[in-house]
């Protein structure tokens, strides 16, 4: 029977608009799975997503194994959405989006955040979606809150902190597991593959139409190297490459995007009239504010009276801004707080990890022998990033100590896929450029890389050259030229 707490659809009503709001670790490793042809459990039942200030999104859930493995084993309803297309007659088909973290949901893409799609793709396509196993109203991951805020700082200066911190891990994915059930063991994205083909399957279509953004890259790389032969059209937006094989060159990647946007940041506001640090020393007032941070005399402006953790005021603060490429937001913000009366000295706290701890630690292997190696990680990572310590992929590496990993990284083999479109930003703080070139390779003549020559997170809709791209990509099958390229769009 599928996994139910409570009626199905009104679980998925009731989660349609939020994400997975615990998180947890992977559990262990699953067997090789086959790349069966999913049998999907008889068409989609649509309704309202009972939601009456945004109208128009039908809501459904789609039954699949816990494992893939075992077909005939235990099962879990996936939360579905979806948008008709506005124009039926010039209706192309369903268009499934990947939703990015990992731990995001699909669901509420489509619910609240339709418009991040072109008009045109909501004119001739239905958008559709879901939260992934482990999230939002896909079996959430469910953990003690109170073992949750217990995780050890990542900032780990022994060996007794390195083995204290590989023992919690284990008893927080043993809670974890005992609380979310066997799903917590299948949470990989090699799983999701075959979620998302049975998916298609559901939907009615022959082949797929598929949009993965960030984090749905990866998923929507691996379902190319699967099936081949089932793509219609594959936009990968933001491109996570998966074929980064250690630990110290991922951390590596991952500092070097985040420290190339602080950069742009600093020229902007070197150029830039408006900025709000203008004719200033950017880095050394960030450098300031890092110090007060780490003193615990930086007031947090979301929570008065509350000091800000030198992690939060690079992660929460600084990379929240990069995503959107709000260069007057962020130095806006930071000379507010550097105009802060400093607060008494005081310990700062280890902010919870989001819903993406278990899926990341399933999908990336990023073994660390011992306290010295880790110090040798943190170490390279400040080298590469000097201005952005404590990034989010360190307190990950921590995460995943001791985890197993399902669907560890490996090149990708996907021939016989048509061709997929690659976009990227020039200036990703989260995906870098060199990741998509990377992909692109990988997936040999059928990879062709768009390249934003802007900033941010995302590049699909930004400006009409890259946004009539990707229109005609995916209704009318036109590729770019190898090597095409797309301005900025004004700020």
């Amino acid at each position: 029977m599928p996994l139910r707490g409570r009626s199905a659809l009104r679980r998925v009503f009731a989660r349609a608009a939020t994400l997975a709001v615990v998180a947890g670790l992977a559990g262990p490793a699953v067997a090789p799975v086959a790349h069966a042809s999913p049998s999907a459990a008889g068409p989609l039942r649509w309704v309202a997503c009972g939601d009456p200030a945004r109208p128009g999104a039908e809501c459904a859930e789609l039954s699949v194994p816990v494992d893939w493995a075992r077909p005939d084993g235990p099962r879990l309803d996936l939360a579905v959405a979806r948008r008709k297309a506005a124009d039926p007659d010039a209706r192309v088909g369903s268009l499934v989006f990947g939703p990015g973290g990992p731990g995001d949901s699909g669901v509420a893409t489509v619910v609240d955040r339709a418009h991040r799609f072109s008009t045109e793709v909501r004119r001739r396509f239905d958008v559709v979606s879901f939260d992934p196993r482990g999230v939002g109203g896909s079996s959430p991951i469910t953990c003690s809150r109170d073992l949750l805020a217990a995780r050890p700082s990542p900032e780990l200066k022994s060996q007794a902190d390195f083995d204290a911190t590989t023992a919690y891990n284990s008893r927080l994915r043993a809670d974890c597991r005992a609380r979310t059930g066997p799903v917590f063991d299948h949470l990989d994205s090699a799983q999701t593959v075959r979620d998302l083909d049975a998916l298609r399957a559901a939907l009615g279509e022959r082949k797929l139409t598929f949009h993965g953004s960030s984090y749905g890259t990866l998923l929507g790389a691996q379902y190319a190297e699967t099936y081949p032969r089932r793509v219609r059209a594959m936009l990968l937006e933001s491109v996570m490459d998966h074929s980064v094989p250690t630990a110290r060159d991922f951390l590596r990647s991952q500092a070097t995007a985040a420290q190339d946007s602080f950069r742009e940041f600093v020229k902007w506001c070197e150029d830039a009239a408006q900025c709000a640090l203008h004719d200033r020393d950017v880095r050394a007032v960030w450098q300031d504010l890092l110090a007060r941070a780490e003193r615990g005399e930086l007031a947090d402006p979301s929570k008065p009276g509350a000091s800000l953790s030198a992690s939060d005021l690079v992660n929460k603060v600084a990379f929240r801004k990069f995503y959107g490429a709000d260069y007057a937001g962020l130095a806006a913000t930071v000379a507010t707080m550097d105009a802060s009366v400093p607060l008494p000295a005081s310990p700062t706290s280890v902010e919870p990890l989001p819903s993406a701890a278990p899926v990341f630690c399933s999908d990336w292997r990023l073994p660390v022998r011992d306290h010295r190696e880790y110090a040798s990680l943190v170490a390279t990572m400040r080298t590469t990033a000097p201005d952005l310590p404590y990034l989010l992929p360190v307190h990950m590496v921590a995460a995943c100590l001791g985890a197993p990993t399902a669907n560890p990284q490996h090149r990708l083999d996907a021939r016989g896929v048509p061709p997929v479109l690659l976009t990227n930003a020039l200036h990703d703080p989260a995906t870098g450029h060199p990741g998509a070139v990377s992909v692109a390779r990988q997936l040999g003549r059928s990879g062709a890389l768009l390249t934003y020559e802007g900033h941010g997170h995302g590049s699909a809709t930004s400006g009409p050259c890259m946004e009539g791209a990707v229109n005609r990509y995916l209704t009318d099958h036109v590729v770019p030229p190898r090597g095409a390229r797309c301005p900025a769009a004004p700020s």
